[in-house]
């Protein structure tokens, strides 16, 4: 995808360079990372929502409201964690480019293999943490520390999910670097 736009995601492919043993695994991830982009732009609005009525009820109606902060944070961590893997399909995470002008092609190839074997690294021990946290917070019965009390087992379980998905995308991503990156040295 070149512009990286939302509207290019229902023309998406997976990255040709994806190992054929692989690329079942990236067309799953495309279909889950449009599926998690649709829920993503509902939990935002369902925030706005929830935020907007607080501020009706609170400075209209003069009736203070305590579960919407929790509500929309819930949603808000929900469609952050949510959609990180569908953005990183499109690379479009924050990057440092200052070096990829200046360093020869292969020795830019071999960075990129880099950050994403790091990036893999970080994000799957990300995700196996999150799963300890939505463990001990499903068996423990957690809740927040509000009147309202939701269960902390829910952002706990959108974190994982999310976590999961993008280092299921950056592995995938990685391999298809990688299988580049030697084929590029082969050549």
């Amino acid at each position: 995808m070149s512009s990286g736009t939302v509207s290019d995601a229902a023309t998406a492919d997976i990255d040709p360079h994806t190992p054929v043993l692989l690329q079942p695994l990236a067309r799953l991830l495309l279909v889950a990372n449009r599926a998690m982009l649709t829920l993503g732009m509902l939990a935002l609005l369902v925030a706005s929502v929830v935020l907007t009525y607080s501020v009706v009820s609170r400075y209209v109606l003069k009736s203070s409201t305590d579960w919407q902060d929790e509500a929309a944070v819930f949603c808000l961590v929900g469609a952050t964690f949510l959609c990180s893997a569908f953005v990183q399909s499109m690379r479009g995470h924050v990057g440092i480019e200052a070096l990829a002008g200046l360093l020869p092609g292969v020795v830019n190839r071999l960075r990129l293999l880099l950050v994403d074997l790091m990036a893999s690294l970080f994000c799957a021990f990300f995700a196996w943490k999150s799963w300890t946290l939505f463990h001990e917070a499903w068996v423990d019965k957690q809740t927040t520390s509000s009147s309202w009390a939701p269960p902390l087992s829910i952002p706990y379980g959108l974190m994982s999910i999310g976590m999961t998905l993008l280092t299921l995308q950056l592995l995938v991503q990685l391999a298809a670097r990688l299988k580049h990156v030697v084929k590029g040295a082969r050549t």
